[in-house]
């Protein structure tokens, strides 16, 4: 996984990469820009591809932490 490092890829390859693990050449449809927009702080050299996915399933464990406790509670 160290060729996918910030450090070892030029920007380029970093948004060829996230192009390509989206499948967005293959589709060619917008859902993919939802997630797209979430890879950029990687494609921008700012965040790593593990921190990204590691804010994504904290949030995602959030999320069914809520709805365990009901749909009324808003907390």
């Amino acid at each position: 996984m160290e060729q996918f490092l910030i450090k070892n890829t030029t920007r380029e390859q970093r948004e060829k990469i996230v192009k390509d693990s989206l499948g967005y050449g293959d589709i060619g449809c917008d859902d993919a820009f939802d997630a797209y927009d979430m890879y950029l702080p990687y494609i921008e050299g700012k965040k790593e591809l593990r921190e990204i996915t590691m804010e994504y399933q904290a949030n995602y464990v959030k999320d069914m932490e809520r709805e365990e406790r009901g749909r009324c509670c808003p907390f």
